[in-house]
């Protein structure tokens, strides 16, 4: 679940991570986890991929229509969503990823850069 007032009115590329946190938009910061979507980006209360849940990415699916491709970065290490949440991702037609924290900033910047409606759920790294 995310709050209602987003850190950032817009999409924009992750600058940095580590210590629990990212940087983002020149400077803007934010200790723990991050959901990126074309409109902004928001604090998520998610802290580990075990309590990523329906609430969390229920922004990625209100804009289904939009958002084509989300990814997830898992933290440290990459692991699956629970198998209820990749069927929601099928029955939404929404391509799901899930992949280390780093390599998700990776492939979200790039696919920011390229102007494409990208959803990211962000675990914070040490």
């Amino acid at each position: 679940m995310i709050d209602d007032t987003p850190h950032l009115p817009y999409a924009a590329p992750i600058e940095a991570y580590g210590n629990g946190g990212f940087r983002f938009a020149g400077g803007l910061s934010h200790r723990g986890a991050l959901l990126c979507l074309p409109d902004g980006i928001w604090a998520s209360s998610a802290t580990s991929v075990e309590t990523i849940d329906a609430a969390a990415l229920a922004p990625v699916f209100a804009r289904a229509g939009t958002v084509r491709h989300c990814i997830v970065g898992t933290g440290e290490r990459s692991a699956f969503l629970s198998p209820p949440l990749m069927a929601r991702f099928r029955a939404a037609s929404i391509a799901l990823e899930t992949m280390t924290t780093r390599a998700a900033v990776r492939t979200y910047n790039v696919l920011v850069g390229e102007a494409r409606p990208v959803a990211a759920l962000l675990i914070p790294i040490a």
